[in-house]
């Protein structure tokens, strides 16, 4: 039986974690008729929930007064956030078979329509802090592992963010790499996708979490606070994975051979750079924004976690009710790969 309504976390604007509120009296959603509803089980905290509350994706030049979302719009609140979905197929929408109903799955986290449109999942559209949610059936994937829900979840987000950097960068074999917040969920994903690719990882994180950098595929690891073009010398990699930006950023280019390629899909360490436009031309690079996922990313991801090539990374795990304590442990950048978060019923 599908309960009328559900336990939910609504953002119910921009601001500190008291805009975060747990309700009990939300009304389960009604798939489309092209979605699926899910029974969440779990659900990983991601950089873009923490952004989106506060309202970072703003620009500080903006005119605008009101605070906007990672696509540009202004988001409506209350709003249930999370990008990360591993749960049940509980119902489905007309147009989708009914076969599917049982299925575990997990969601892409990036929808995108014939149109052109993109929604995220858990931003322009509900996401996974809930018992149930719905999402595409064509963006929702039944997933053949031994892992856990818990373990799963840790997944969606990060791993296909790092998947479409190494897609767009198109890694090779052979190939060294640097990887900037190697130990975050992101970081720590290019670093097993990277791996499985055959190329040279050097993965940049805290001194304490090189060990585990090393455990999951790292050839070599750099102090976050050491002077990169110092440490490996300029020319040095044909591709850099950047979820960090900050200050340091510029020496990222410098360490790029002539035609390498810069792929970014974060910036946690401060969104605004210095660009010597020389370096970009002289050295000829190539620079990648990388947030929507290209077609085949997911499917990827799919495939490499059913032939069991993916580790999962899960530093902490909280039920949904303490989503407040599970932000602060993210915000503190002390863990190594992802925090979850389980969804009672």
């Amino acid at each position: 039986m599908i309960p009328t309504h559900m336990s939910a976390v609504h953002l119910v604007g921009n601001g500190g974690f008291e805009q975060l509120c747990w309700r009990d009296d939300v009304v389960t959603p009604s798939p489309g008729p092209d979605d699926v509803l899910i029974r969440v089980a779990a659900a990983g905290v991601n950089n873009t929930d923490l952004n989106t509350r506060v309202g970072w994706y703003a620009k500080p030049d903006s005119d605008r007064d009101d605070a906007i979302g990672w696509s540009g719009d202004v988001p409506e609140f209350p709003r249930i956030q999370g990008a990360d979905a591993c749960g049940h197929i509980v119902a489905v929408g007309a147009h989708v078979p009914p076969e599917r109903v049982g299925e575990r799955v997990m969601v892409e986290p990036v929808f995108r329509s014939s149109a052109g449109a993109v929604r995220y999942f858990g931003s322009e559209v509900d996401g996974a802090f809930a018992q149930y949610t719905t999402a595409p059936a064509c963006h929702t994937w039944r997933v053949e592992s031994a892992l856990t829900d818990i373990e799963l979840a840790s997944f969606p987000c990060s791993y296909s963010a790092a998947e479409n950097m190494m897609s767009r960068a198109a890694v090779t074999a052979g190939e060294r790499i640097l990887i900037t917040g190697a130990s975050g969920g992101v970081g720590s994903a290019a670093i097993q996708l990277a791996t499985r690719r055959g190329a040279h990882v050097v993965a940049m994180a805290r001194a304490d979490t090189h060990a585990e950098m090393l455990a999951v595929g790292a050839v070599e690891t750099i102090d976050r606070a050491e002077d990169i073009v110092g440490r490996c010398g300029r020319n040095a990699f044909d591709v850099v994975i950047d979820v960090v930006g900050g200050d340091a950023w510029p020496q990222l280019l410098e360490v790029l051979r002539p035609f390498g390629r810069y792929a970014v899909a974060g910036a946690i360490g401060g969104a605004v750079v210095p660009l010597d436009l020389r370096t970009l031309y002289l050295k000829d690079l190539r620079l990648l924004g990388c947030t929507v996922l290209d077609p085949h990313v997911f499917s990827n991801l799919v495939h490499y976690l059913s032939r069991g090539e993916l580790r999962p990374l899960v530093a902490e795990v909280y039920p949904l009710q303490d989503i407040v304590a599970a932000q602060q442990a993210f915000a503190g950048k002390r863990h190594v790969g992802k925090i979850v978060l389980t969804v009672p019923h």
